[in-house]
């Protein structure tokens, strides 16, 4: 119940995001898209997202972590490039949309699991 309440939160939050960060766009209302960004985000963050940090460790290592902001910000732009009414129009769009959509999962993450 608390990850069908999360992908819920986190679709809203990507729903909203187009009006926070500018070259994030989404279909006016359509939260059947943001749903499904917000299902394929997840998947690459937890599939993919380790196995190129666990390739990228010595880029990760030298820079102390803040390469993985740039695999985020990677994956989310990806995202965006193949789900159908979400676009992203750039790098700098993906970074912010990305931090925002990573801390606010992080907040609620917190807040289900206190209950």
């Amino acid at each position: 119940m608390k990850l069908i309440a999360k992908l819920i939160l986190v679709s809203l939050v990507i729903l909203a995001l187009p009006q926070f960060v500018p070259g994030i766009s989404i279909e006016q209302s359509a939260f059947g898209t943001a749903l499904m960004v917000a299902v394929f985000f997840g998947i690459l963050n937890t599939v993919v997202r380790p196995l190129i940090l666990l390739i990228a460790f010595p880029i990760t290592l030298i820079t102390f972590g803040l390469f993985s902001f740039v695999v985020n910000a990677l994956l989310f732009w990806w995202v965006g490039s193949f789900v159908k009414g979400f676009e992203v129009a750039g790098f700098i769009p993906a970074l912010w949309g990305s931090l925002v959509v990573t801390a606010i999962s992080y907040v609620l993450n917190i807040i289900l699991s206190e209950k």
